[in-house]
Parts: structure tokens; sequence; C-alpha cells
């Protein structure tokens, strides 16, 4: 296994972690060590993708029933041991600015859109930490990340299971 330089490692959690509850900072700790040990220099948003449906059951159930989240997991995995999709030598949204205050350095430019979009949709109903739903729902969101390229290659719409996402996170945060 590579050594890794420090400036090739990802920062362990973004700059915008204020907006991240523990559980969602604990998701994107794991992309960070997946990225790692895949001897990816970004955080992409297929590390994200797979690290959500590894740590939150309220995203696994957004797929509902059926093999899709099979599907979708074995892509994943496939990528993770270096075999089907691979995006290596290559920066996921190259050709786009991070946004500001996005999550800076070590993650792809897309990874960050996300990130933010996942804590604005949380702020805008009212709660002050970004959920596994309001990640998946920023990820399916964007039509050019790594993350929808693995969902529709298992047979996931991707824009339906954004839409699915974030109706149940303002759900879930609805008075009872």
């Amino acid at each position: 296994m590579s050594q890794k330089l420090p400036e090739q490692v990802p920062p362990s959690r973004p700059s915008a972690g204020e907006d991240l509850s523990a559980a969602m900072s604990a998701v994107t700790a794991a992309a960070r060590r997946r990225a790692v040990r895949d001897d990816d220099r970004m955080v992409d948003t297929a590390h994200l993708l797979h690290s959500l449906l590894e740590a939150d059951p309220e995203a696994r159930e957004v797929f509902g029933e059926g093999d899709r989240i099979v599907r979708v997991l074995g892509y994943l995995v496939q990528r993770s041991i270096g075999y089907g999709l691979r995006w290596r030598r290559t920066q996921e949204g190259a050709g786009r600015a991070a946004a500001p205050g996005s999550v800076g350095e070590g993650w792809s430019p897309a990874a960050g859109a996300a990130m933010d979009r996942a804590a604005r949709a949380a702020r805008l109903r009212g709660d002050a930490y970004a959920n596994g739903l309001d990640l998946l729902a920023a990820l399916a969101a964007d039509p050019d990340c790594r993350a929808v390229e693995v969902l529709e290659r298992a047979g996931v719409a991707a824009h339906s299971l954004a839409v699915r996402a974030a109706g149940r996170a303002g759900a879930r945060s609805a008075p009872g």
C-alpha cells in the first residue's frame, strides 16, 4: 500500500462542519478514509454515497423494496476494489468552481456542492444540522456527479430518488 503525502490526504471533515450532525460527520470521515484507501486524491460524491448508504438506514430505506440498493452497493464496492466504474486520474467536476464556503481542499467541487446543498436544505426547514436524507437528496440531484452515474448504472432514477429523499427529510422534521 502506498504511503500518502500530507497534501494528498483530504481534511477529516468539511470546513462547513458546523452544519453537520454527529452522524453526518461520521459519514464524511468514512468517505475521507475510503478516498485514502482507494488511493484517490479527492473525496468525491461516490465516496459520500457509499459511506452514507453503509451508515444510514433512513437513506437506504428511500430506495424501497427490491434489489436497487443491492445493485448500487455492488457498483460502489466494485469501484472500491478497483473493478467496474473507474475515475482514477480525473477530478470530479473539474470544470466547476468550488462554491464559496464549501468543504475545501481534498474534496471534489461536486462533493463540496452536495454538502453545501444538504446543509442549506436543513437550514431552510429550520434544522441546525443536515442529515443523511439531506445528503442523499443533494447527491441524487446533481446530474453531473459520480454518485448519479452509479445510481443510473444501477437502474435507479436519480431525480426521483432526490425528490423522495428530500420529501422524507422534510417529513422527518415536521411537527408531530
